[in-house]
């Protein structure tokens, strides 16, 4: 704990907040409370978890996460002589969060880190634990557990892991009271639906059809994490579409539903990489770089499940990039260091634009008089578009186009081009 005090500390110096992952969906099997739990009925731990003599749909989760893996969501203790319940994998048996004493055992958790110096959370596994609370206490269909647990945080920001309908996403919000950022699952499928045809449209149908957050709450876009590239938000035609994009090998997908690839080998071309990332930094929201993203790294999908994409940093790879002007690594940080000079940008909402290029994505973020029209080209072939507005100043560029103006605007493909425009 010395040293992560340490860590947080300098982070601090340099202006660098610092997350901690909350993982308090379940537990490990060895864990002391899951020990004392099985081996005492009469222990206080034994309602910590959910147990069952014989396994049955109760409605929190039915099947398994990961099918193939395992084949129940009910694996059964020898000592306990029940079944205990596990969303995820049977050595991750689920806590009973809805229980009062659980809960005091989570704020208590995030008391800890807070006292440590922690900025904020990442709170995996969201969904599964307001359905558990909704089995103990029906009350607001189980979303009290986020307005208790963003309580115990005293205004802590806290990040939800939400692969949940983009319907659902304003309860997650609440008023304000309960997550303050939504990892948008939503959004990310459909991202990566564009690519897979290269169109704007399902971005555009992304943006319509997710509900505004609350002041003080956002969305946060991404464009592959630690885990498989979930693909459930989309239909089932749309899944096959993009599997047969970028995942068009058995060994590259992951239980029936995702892809287990990291970005640049999805992708094919450093262009085409950088050309999403200007795509998440357009959008309204808070945008993650993951690491080995800015730098193009590989996978290794000799590597069992979700292995390939949880692989170190290439630190080397980082240096080579870093002595190139024209790298991966100098795109993504020029994208990220101009987003961040052009200050807060709405973080709730923007207007997209229709081209008669199906294949350019336009996003205007409105502010005081000016707008910032940022534009993502997500074919491979140039392409033209005309405005209807008055071009203040180029932004930034894939590459030097010709100054732009009101009238014909060039994008090459897979590119992308951010610029002033007045606001009418």
């Amino acid at each position: 704990m010395a040293d992560f005090e340490k860590l947080v500390a300098r982070c601090h110096q340099v202006e660098l907040r610092v997350l901690v992952e909350l993982v308090v969906q379940h537990t490990s099997i060895d864990h002391p409370w899951f020990k004392a739990a099985r081996e005492d009925p009469e222990s206080p731990y034994r309602d910590y978890y959910v147990w069952a003599s014989e396994p049955y749909d109760d409605g929190v989760v039915s099947e398994p996460v990961f099918p193939g893996a395992e084949d129940s969501v009910w694996a059964y203790d020898e000592t306990a002589g029940k079944y205990y319940r596990h969303a995820f994998y049977r050595h991750e048996p689920d806590l009973n969060v809805g229980n009062p004493a659980v809960l005091e055992e989570i704020r208590r958790i995030v008391r800890h880190w807070l006292d440590r110096g922690v900025d904020g959370f990442r709170v995996d596994a969201v969904p599964y634990m307001v359905r558990q609370a909704a089995a103990i206490d029906e009350r607001d269909r189980g979303f009290w557990f986020l307005t208790e647990l963003c309580s115990a945080g005293n205004g802590a920001p806290m990040m939800g892991e939400v692969d949940a309908p983009p319907d659902e996403y304003r309860h997650y919000f609440g008023d304000a009271d309960r997550l303050h950022a939504v990892l948008n699952f939503w959004m990310n499928n459909l991202i990566f639906l564009a690519m897979a045809r290269g169109e704007a449209e399902p971005v555009v149908r992304a943006l319509r059809d997710q509900p505004q957050p609350p002041d003080a709450c956002t969305y946060v876009n991404w464009l592959r994490n630690h885990d498989e590239l979930d693909l459930e938000r989309l239909t089932a035609s749309e899944r096959d579409e993009v599997l047969a994009a970028f995942a068009p090998k058995e060994e590259m997908r992951a239980f029936g539903r995702g892809i287990r690839r990291r970005l640049a080998p999805m992708l094919g071309s450093d262009r085409r990489v950088a050309m999403a990332h200007a795509l998440v930094q357009s959008l309204p929201g808070v945008p993650i770089v993951r690491y080995g993203e800015e730098i193009g790294m590989a996978d290794d999908l000799s590597l069992p499940d979700r292995e390939p994409v949880r692989t170190p940093m290439e630190w080397d790879k980082v240096d080579d990039q870093d002595l190139r002007s024209g790298s991966l690594l100098s795109r993504v940080s020029q994208l990220v260091r101009r987003r961040r000079e052009l200050g807060a940008l709405p973080v709730r909402w923007c207007e997209s634009l229709t081209f008669d290029q199906p294949s350019v994505l336009g996003l205007l973020h409105h502010r005081s008089g000016e707008a910032v029209l940022m534009l993502v080209n997500l074919a491979d072939r140039e392409v033209e578009v005309t405005l209807p507005y008055d071009v203040m100043a180029d932004l930034l560029a894939d590459s030097n186009y010709e100054p732009a103006t009101t009238g014909a605007v060039q994008l090459n493909g897979y590119g992308y081009r951010w610029l002033r425009v007045t606001d009418t």
